[in-house]
C-alpha cells in the first residue's frame, strides 16, 4: 500500500457502516459513513474521497436499485472523476451492470469477504480514467457541489451543466447570499480550465482591472453591473480577448448591451431560500454538519420545531443568514438537539406582517410543525404525538383539522 485512502461509504445499514469501519482501518485507510443521499452529498461537498462505496436501496423494501443510481448520476453529474464502487445483492447483477455503464468503477456482491472488498476499492480509487473529459481537479480540493433537491435548483445545475464546458459568458444573479459565488464555482468548475483558480475581480477597483489584462483563465467580474455607460464601455474593451468571463451581478438588465455579450451571454438566476421548496432544511442539516466538524462539536439533530422555524423564517441573508443561525447554535448548544429558540436570535427578521417572537409558537404554524414532526417520526403519529407533547387522539383531531 503506497498511501492511505479516504473512503466515503453510503448505507442506511449502520452495523454494516460499524463492521466496515473496523476493516477499513485495520488495512490503515479511513472510512466516513453516510446514511444517505442527503447525508452523502453534505459530506462530498465538504471534502474529496479517494473512492465511495455506494450501496444501491436506501428506503425499506426497495431493491430495484433505483435511489442508487439516481445518485450515481448525481454524483458523476457533480463529479465526472468520482470513484465510485456499487455494492449489490447477488439477484442484483442486472443493476450492478447497469452502474457500470452509468460509469461507476466497480461492484462488490453481499455478502462479500472484506479482504475482497478492500481490494476492489483500493484497484477503482487508484485506477486512473481511461479517457479523461477535462484535467482532473487537485485532489485536495472536494468538487463545488450546489445543495439541494428543489426543482429551482435543479434548473439552476442543468444550466451549469449545459454551459459550463463552453466558453460563453455568464452572468449569475440573485439575491445577495445566495450562493451566486459558489454557482460561478460551479460553471468554472465544469469549464476545461476548472483545474486553475479563476483571477477575482471587482470591477469597481481600478488596480484590479489594471491586474486583470495579465488574466488568461477564467475571471470572475463582480460588480460590472454597479458601473455607469461609460465604465463598461471601457470594462468591455479592458477584457483579456483569450479569458472567459462570469460575472455576478445584482441585475443582468443593468449591464449594457455591448459588455453583456461578453460577460453575461447567458443568465443563470439564483433563486431565493423561500422559492426552493424545503431545500432550507437540507442545507440547515448540512451547515450543522459542517459547522460541528469545524469546530471539533458532535453534531446536533433539528427538533420537529426547529425544522418547522428553519422552512417557515425568511432568513436575513439569504443561505450565508442560515448558515450562520446554525454554526451559531452548534456553538452555544450544549445538547444533542438544536431547538427553534437556538436559531431565532439569527433570524428575528421573518415575513413583514409577522411578530419575530411569536413566529416559532405552535398555535401560529401548527400544520408546519406537525408535519415536521411527522416527517421526523416517519409518519409514526404516535411518535410524533410525544414529540409535540399531544396525547395521540389530540394529534389526529389536529391533523384532521389542517386536512393532513
Amino acid at each position: 500500500m503506497s498511501s492511505a485512502l479516504s473512503i466515503l461509504l453510503i448505507d442506511d445499514n449502520r452495523h454494516v457502516a460499524e463492521s466496515l469501519a473496523l476493516a477499513v482501518r485495520l488495512a490503515g485507510h479511513r472510512l466516513d459513513h453516510a446514511d444517505g443521499p442527503e447525508a452523502a452529498l453534505s459530506l462530498l461537498a465538504a471534502r474529496r474521497f479517494d473512492a465511495v462505496l455506494l450501496d444501491l436501496n436506501y428506503a425499506a423494501g426497495r431493491t430495484d436499485g433505483a435511489e442508487g443510481l439516481a445518485l450515481l448520476a448525481r454524483l458523476l453529474a457533480d463529479d465526472p472523476a468520482a470513484r465510485v464502487v456499487v455494492i449489490t445483492a447477488h439477484s442484483g447483477i442486472r443493476v450492478a451492470v447497469a452502474a457500470m455503464r452509468a460509469g461507476a468503477r466497480d461492484f462488490v456482491m453481499k455478502p462479500w469477504r472484506n479482504a475482497d472488498l478492500l481490494a476492489t476499492v483500493e484497484a477503482a480509487a487508484r485506477r486512473p480514467l481511461a479517457e479523461p473529459a477535462a484535467p482532473s481537479p487537485p485532489l485536495a480540493e472536494p468538487p463545488v457541489r450546489l445543495i439541494g433537491e428543489s426543482a429551482a435548483m435543479a434548473r439552476v445545475r442543468e444550466l451549469v451543466r449545459r454551459i459550463g464546458p463552453t466558453m460563453a459568458g455568464v452572468v449569475v444573479t440573485g439575491a445577495p447570499g445566495t450562493g451566486r459565488g459558489l454557482v460561478a464555482a460551479a460553471v468554472h468548475a465544469a469549464s476545461a480550465r476548472g483545474d486553475t483558480p479563476m483571477t477575482i475581480v471587482d470591477a469597481r477597483d481600478a488596480l484590479a482591472l489594471d491586474r486583470m489584462g495579465a488574466a488568461h483563465g477564467t475571471l470572475l467580474l463582480r460588480h460590472a453591473d454597479r458601473l455607469g455607460d461609460v465604465e463598461q464601455e471601457r470594462l468591455r474593451y479592458r477584457l483579456p480577448d483569450d479569458a472567459r468571463c462570469i460575472a455576478v451581478a445584482d441585475d443582468a438588465a443593468a449591464i449594457v448591451p455591448a459588455l453583456a455579450r461578453r460577460i453575461a451571454t447567458i443568465e443563470i438566476a439564483v433563486p431565493r431560500l423561500s422559492e426552493r421548496e424545503g431545500d432550507a432544511l437540507l442545507l440547515a442539516r448540512h451547515f450543522v454538519r459542517l459547522a460541528a466538524a469545524r469546530h471539533a462539536r458532535p453534531a446536533p439533530r433539528l427538533t420537529a420545531a426547529a425544522e418547522a422555524a428553519v422552512l417557515a423564517a425568511r432568513w436575513p441573508d439569504e443561505v450565508r443568514g442560515l448558515a450562520t443561525a446554525v454554526e451559531r447554535a452548534v456553538l452555544l448548544g450544549d445538547g444533542e438537539w438544536i431547538d427553534a429558540a437556538d436559531l431565532r436570535p439569527a433570524a428575528p427578521a421573518l415575513s413583514p406582517a409577522a411578530e419575530p417572537a411569536s413566529r416559532f409558537d405552535l398555535d401560529e404554524n401548527e400544520r408546519a410543525v406537525i408535519e415536521a414532526a411527522l416527517r421526523e417520526h416517519r409518519h409514526n403519529v404516535t411518535h410524533a404525538a410525544t414529540a409535540l407533547g399531544l396525547s395521540r387522539g389530540a394529534l389526529y383531531r389536529r391533523m384532521a383539522r389542517h386536512g393532513l
